[in-house]
């Protein structure tokens, strides 16, 4: 993949605004819609409907969530990415769908830097390292350091699930394995929840499983490892960060962010990203956003950079990890 290509490309788009779009005075002046690519009650949906009834009290006007499913939300993203730029047409989406799904897919209809124009990132989340104690595969499995010793005497033997093949669970484990400098075997699923289930039902070793897993965990069902993250999520503050493991560098979270086409007038970004930076400030929205992960949000330029980078540092990975989609 050329990222080197989507920067330039993503460059030029900032300019390429045109007369037309000199002044976007009164935004919004209707109904403003986010497309979401994942099903109701997933964390993107919930996300999105929290920043929804905020920014209609904010902005005066509705926001109304619109779920277009499938494709690991490709057809979302397609969607706005060819949707008229004027402000009303808004994806809310998943890390994968932008800096994942590019380098894996060959017929994308996308471009993750050319075709969009970033508004924020509103939360980081966490994966986290899951064991099942009662596995007898991880008998002795206290922590990362004996899980790592267990898959180095046991070379592809030791197994962690992930929610499909290229996925971003997926790429926590390779990671983990190419740090670490052992060969584990990736078994992959039909998503998030059928990996937590082969977790349970002993089926893997372990997973860089999502937050549906703090229940389980807190009722002592599975046993967390570490967090995925640089920092440790402040719902398990006794769990240890990979990164603090002897692995440094090793962050991968998921987040979820806004985006508007490109070409979308530069103030009507800017009024988003600061009503929506405003909205995550206020205590009842941060509270209601705490569960789906950490409340992030930055410029719109740096948003921009951050899909840069996880663009290179995720090419780099998948083709040290040999990760193909057939």
């Amino acid at each position: 993949m050329q990222v080197s290509k989507w920067l330039a490309a993503g460059s030029f788009a900032l300019l390429a605004f045109g007369p037309q779009w000199a002044s976007a005075t009164g935004y919004p002046n209707a109904p403003v819609k986010f497309v979401v690519g994942f099903s109701p009650g997933s964390t993107i949906d919930t996300v999105a409907r929290i920043m929804g009834e905020a920014l209609s009290a904010r902005m005066g006007q509705t926001f109304v969530v619109e779920n277009k499913t499938g494709a690991n939300g490709m057809i979302a993203a397609r969607a706005v990415a060819q949707a008229k730029p004027d402000g009303y047409t808004i994806l809310v989406s998943n890390s994968s769908s932008i800096t994942v799904n590019p380098l894996l897919y060959k017929d994308m209809q996308y471009d993750p830097l050319k075709d969009f124009a970033p508004v924020t990132t509103v939360v980081s989340v966490p994966f986290i390292l899951t064991i099942n104690a009662e596995n007898p595969r991880v008998a002795g499995v206290v922590d990362v350091k004996s899980l790592v010793d267990l898959a180095r005497r046991n070379p592809n033997t030791v197994s962690y699930g992930s929610a499909g093949n290229g996925n971003l669970m997926h790429l926590a484990g390779a990671q983990l394995a190419t740090m670490s400098d052992t060969q584990m075997l990736h078994v992959p699923y039909r998503g998030a929840a059928p990996m937590e289930a082969g977790l349970m039902s002993k089926e893997v070793d372990f997973g860089f499983d999502t937050l549906s897993g703090v229940p389980l965990i807190k009722a002592g069902k599975l046993k967390a490892l570490a967090v995925s993250t640089a920092q440790r999520w402040h719902d398990l503050p006794e769990v240890p960060a990979v990164a603090e493991l002897g692995y440094p560098g090793f962050d991968i979270s998921f987040w979820v962010g806004i985006f508007s086409p490109a070409g979308t007038p530069p103030e009507v970004v800017e009024r988003l990203n600061k009503e929506i930076s405003l909205a995550v400030k206020d205590p009842a929205v941060r509270a209601r956003l705490a569960p789906q992960g950490n409340p992030l949000t930055q410029s719109p330029q740096a948003f921009r950079q951050k899909i840069a980078d996880e663009l290179k540092q995720n090419e780099a990975l998948i083709k040290r990890a040999n990760i193909k989609i057939d």
